[in-house]
């Protein structure tokens, strides 16, 4: 999508936040276009080996080869990663480990949103194992390396639609096509009505959750070396809006997106959380409301429930597998 809009508060991120990665292998999802793009950039400028999860596609080659042009002293390694298919993200997994000894950040960013009810080949719904099914797939496959980082860090990203009610075991199981019909409110997503923003605000609770619920994990095992955070992009313009408008999800060029920030100030979050040396265990960044510079945000209480942790993690275990921290 072409993107006319300012970007207001990317540079200043940089400057207060960057420093030196060049001792540092980041792995991001997503990073054809939008916030996963910036991102990939940003860090390979700062001197990371950036490895790049993406299903196989043109824009995944043209993507890495403008990475490359725009960054020509980065570093950057394709690896193909299809977050739709079970085999493809072990696959991915077993040619991360087969390359490297250690993960410093693993960085959730992919995702989909408001798409029809429709189940993936492995039977899930497709924004639920996207989103969620396969990122934590990838965080279970990757951990032995992140172990070895002296400071590794797993950055989620969630975004507004968290704001809802709770995780439901059903959008974790093999229920893809039959999670609420097609129906969307277009333009409006502050109410999330149909099927569609319900499957989507569960994504994106999940996220969220998966961060609050990981940390607890890593201090109950001792693994104090990792920490888990998470970001949000507020109302930013990327390809997300095309990809869902496309299926008739919403208006890409509604009034409500007319107020949107660009995909670099959206992408702002998740750099603070990759890059900033003072985060913490379950730091939360984003801007305050639906734009802005990305402050440390206060995670909302009423969603980090012992129910929505248990619904979270049992349900990617039983789909997934045990994690052997």
């Amino acid at each position: 999508m072409p993107n006319t809009i300012k970007t207001i508060h990317l540079q200043s991120v940089i400057e207060k936040y960057g420093h030196t990665m060049s001792d540092k292998v980041v792995a991001i999802t997503g990073t054809t276009s939008g916030t996963g793009y910036i991102a990939a950039r940003e860090v390979a400028k700062m001197g990371a080996e950036v490895l790049l999860l993406n299903r196989p596609s043109q824009r995944a080659e043209s993507s890495f080869e403008q990475l490359s042009t725009v960054v020509p002293s980065g570093t950057f390694v394709k690896i193909n990663c299809d977050l739709q298919h079970i085999d493809s993200v072990d696959a991915a997994i077993v040619e991360v480990k087969s390359n490297y000894d250690r993960l410093d950040v693993l960085v959730n960013n992919a995702g989909v949103m408001a798409l029809e009810d429709i189940a993936t080949d492995d039977g899930y719904d497709i924004q639920m194992h996207t989103n969620v099914i396969s990122h934590f797939q990838l965080f279970k496959g990757l951990l032995p390396l992140l172990k070895k980082s002296n400071d590794a860090r797993i950055v989620n990203h969630t975004s507004m639609a968290r704001l809802g009610g709770p995780l439901k075991p059903e959008y974790f199981e093999k229920n893809g096509g039959n999670l609420g019909g097609d129906s969307a409110d277009k333009g409006d997503m502050s109410g999330f009505s149909g099927g569609r923003w319900q499957r989507y605000h569960q994504t994106k609770l999940a996220n969220f959750v998966f961060t609050y619920v990981l940390n607890q994990k890593l201090i109950d095992h001792g693994l104090l070396n990792i920490m888990s955070l998470v970001a949000h992009p507020g109302l930013s313009k990327t390809n997300l809006q095309v990809t869902t408008e496309k299926s008739g999800g919403m208006d890409a060029e509604s009034e409500f997106m007319k107020q949107a920030q660009s995909a670099e100030d959206g992408a702002t979050g998740i750099l603070r959380a990759i890059m900033d040396k003072d985060a913490n265990p379950g730091d939360f960044f984003g801007p305050k409301q639906w734009t802005g510079f990305p402050d440390k945000l206060e995670p909302e209480k009423d969603l980090l429930t012992q129910d929505n942790f248990n619904v979270f993690w049992d349900g990617c275990e039983n789909e997934i597998g045990n994690v052997e921290f």
